[in-house]
């Protein structure tokens, strides 16, 4: 299987499966000196963790990094970081009979059609549990941002049509809601509309916002290798995201020129500026010092308990009802997965810039 690797200057290479003997990956990119210990990657890891709430999967799953390589003496050595989290919680019984069927809204049909062959136990590769390794190097580069002055902060912007108020969200009010919104409130009312989902065996879809702050002018490529072209890809390769917008989004196909512009400034230090952030960060592919402003959208979680219409290996139409320890709403979990994915991207793009400028490289070697 191809495409298990991310990243051209920080990459990342996830390997396991949802119920084989763990998840791991290998970063391989990450410079020397790095303050970095499990402990670090365990405040990650244990933010996408299941069994947290009532609105998570009932798996429980300690999901304990050990560091295998990359890192002595408290700090990266420059080589490959090798990171493990064993599966302790399989119960692989639960997912016995979907072998001979497909589910709904799952990678089942189109896994068979490409492989001829698949690990039905949770859905091997396609399995949530995959970003574990996503998760563990998304704290890898956070760290490093952070050196930079760098911060990526994702969280639930919605939950089945309920939004946060921008004007009372509060980003430390994040770990306060079970579903990781800002705005309290809107968590309060989101949790109302998931109990009654879960009574009517449904499930709910959402929106998770990122946001980039500190990053420079200058990230990404005019062509192909544009800043927010990589964001999306890297988005994009989560399970359960069905789409991404940069700033203002789709909101700008409704919008004219002169509203969507956004005007250049001067600021008092005398360096250039926008008054508005429409763009969401980025023109032309590459990153203009502002904020830089991410959604993805989410779908449902496709295994639920209501009776489904189906076909087996067989051709037969059949119905279904999923059974197995099945998350209500993904969104929550997925947080920080997103948050991941975009700190790898913007370190990846980061890393390219540095040859870029022949001044800029005069300064640093000479």
């Amino acid at each position: 299987m191809a495409g298990s690797i991310f990243g051209n200057n920080f990459q990342v290479a996830t390997w396991g499966e949802s119920h084989g003997e763990g998840i791991g990956v290998v970063v391989d990119g990450c410079p020397a000196g790095l303050p970095m210990d499990e402990g670090k990657i365990q405040e990650y890891l244990d933010r996408r963790k299941p069994g947290q709430t009532r609105y998570s999967t009932p798996r429980k799953e300690k999901d304990e990094v050990r560091i295998l390589s990359g890192v002595f003496e408290g700090k990266t050595t420059g080589t490959p970081i090798s990171m493990i989290v064993s599966n302790t919680s399989q119960r692989s019984k639960d997912y016995s009979e979907i072998a001979q069927y497909f589910r709904p809204g799952h990678a089942d049909y189109t896994f068979d059609q490409k492989y001829g062959f698949r690990d039905y136990r949770g859905g091997g590769r396609s399995s949530g549990r995959e970003t574990i390794g996503r998760v563990a190097a998304g704290a890898v580069a956070a760290a490093v941002l952070a050196e930079l002055g760098i911060s990526v902060a994702a969280y639930t912007k919605e939950i089945g049509g309920i939004a946060i108020d921008e004007a009372q969200a509060r980003l430390e009010n994040r770990e306060k809601s079970p579903l990781y919104m800002p705005d309290l409130e809107a968590s309060k009312r989101a949790e109302l509309l998931l109990e009654q989902k879960m009574k009517e065996q449904d499930s709910v879809g959402g929106i998770v916002e990122c946001i980039v702050k500190g990053a420079p002018a200058g990230l990404g490529e005019p062509v192909f290798e544009k800043l927010d072209a990589n964001l999306a890809k890297a988005v994009m390769s989560i399970g359960a995201v069905k789409g991404v917008e940069i700033g203002d989004g789709f909101l700008a196909a409704k919008a004219f020129g002169s509203d969507n512009n956004d005007a250049f400034c001067m600021t008092k230090e005398g360096s250039v500026a926008k008054q508005t952030n429409h763009a969401g960060g980025v023109l032309g592919g590459i990153s203009d010092g502002s904020d830089i402003i991410l959604r993805a959208a989410l779908k449902p979680t496709p295994s639920i308990a209501r009776t489904q219409k189906t076909v087996n290996k067989k051709g037969e139409e059949i119905t279904v009802e999923i059974r197995g320890r099945h998350d209500p709403v993904i969104v929550p979990r997925a947080v920080v997965v997103v948050e991941s994915m975009v700190a790898i991207t913007v370190l990846d793009m980061l890393f390219a810039s540095m040859t870029s400028d022949l001044e800029r490289m005069k300064r640093f070697f000479l």
